[in-house]
């Protein structure tokens, strides 16, 4: 025998009976009756069902079916197979948003400024460090360092032609 269910449910007076696989056998044996019923395996067991919910139970495995195989032939995958160990679905999708050329290129520029910013004065670091990390105005950088906006201004201007020069000639 190759499939034995754990249980056999078979309605009798329109209530569900349990019986054991091996009981079922000898009553389908000895009652020719069992024979006509008709069951659709349910958690590891068999349950009696009408001939509509039979029909449909199969035509609903037969659709399935033949979707995993339309799907295979046409190379899809089913989001089934991405969910994590509680069920969620892993967010899997490529933001096709974000280009992989333009990171590595970014990512490299930030590693040539870094270096740049080494080779500027204490006091040029110290003023790129307020304008562009600490996001502070020109106006606050010149009340820091006690002179006005405009001279912070072309102080910048000057520093950020500086680091140009230094990372062109870096390429």
């Amino acid at each position: 025998m190759k499939y034995a269910p754990r249980k056999v449910y078979i309605k009798e007076n329109n209530v569900y009976v349990e019986l054991s696989y091996e009981d079922f056998c000898r009553r389908r044996q000895t009652d020719q009756s069992y024979m006509d019923k008709l069951f659709i395996p349910v958690q590891g067991c068999l349950l009696e069902v009408v001939r509509e919910q039979y029909a449909d139970f199969y035509r609903e495995k037969e659709r399935w079916r033949y979707l995993k195989k339309l799907d295979a032939s046409h190379s899809l995958l089913s989001l089934e197979g991405f969910t994590d160990s509680e069920g969620n679905v892993i967010d899997f999708v490529v933001d096709e948003t974000a280009d992989v050329a333009e990171t590595v290129i970014r990512a490299a520029m930030v590693d040539r400024l870094k270096a740049a910013l080494s080779l500027l004065s204490d006091s040029e670091q110290a003023l790129i460090q307020a304008i562009f990390f600490e996001e502070l105005s020109e106006r606050e950088v010149g009340l820091r360092l006690g002179i006005t906006q405009s001279v912070v201004n072309k102080r910048k201007a000057k520093i950020l032609a500086k680091l140009r020069k230094i990372i062109e000639n870096k390429i």
